[in-house]
């Protein structure tokens, strides 16, 4: 009993860094990649992966209602991630440098 004991455990540990990347990934992502790619906006998004994690951190893996989180985790890593990616830029919020000006990089005249 102890073996399946230690099995569920790393199952619920993988579970639960499982649904905290998908969670960090969407927190990650432009708002308007959620509208670019047609899916769902992202508070949607940031309300149910949290929900997921919070379930599973609370339940573990012995009910049913972490199986729901992990489908929707699922769904977004399947689904939604693939098509941020897609985007340009991937759905990251943009980096510029130092130099960029309202219109563009500025060149200094050139």
């Amino acid at each position: 009993m102890q073996g399946f004991t230690g099995f569920l455990w790393l199952l619920n540990l993988g579970l639960t860094v499982f649904s905290a990347f998908a969670l960090v990934d969407a927190a990650i992502r432009r708002e308007d990649a959620y509208r670019a790619a047609d899916k769902k906006t992202k508070p949607f998004w940031l309300i149910i992966l949290a929900l997921a994690l919070v379930v599973n951190l609370i339940f573990g893996v012995l009910s049913f209602l972490p199986i729901i989180g992990l489908i929707a985790t699922i769904v977004y890593m399947v689904d939604v991630r693939p098509a941020l990616r897609a985007l340009p830029g991937g759905g990251r919020p943009h980096r510029g440098s130092s130099s960029d000006g309202p219109y563009g990089p500025y060149n200094g005249g050139r």
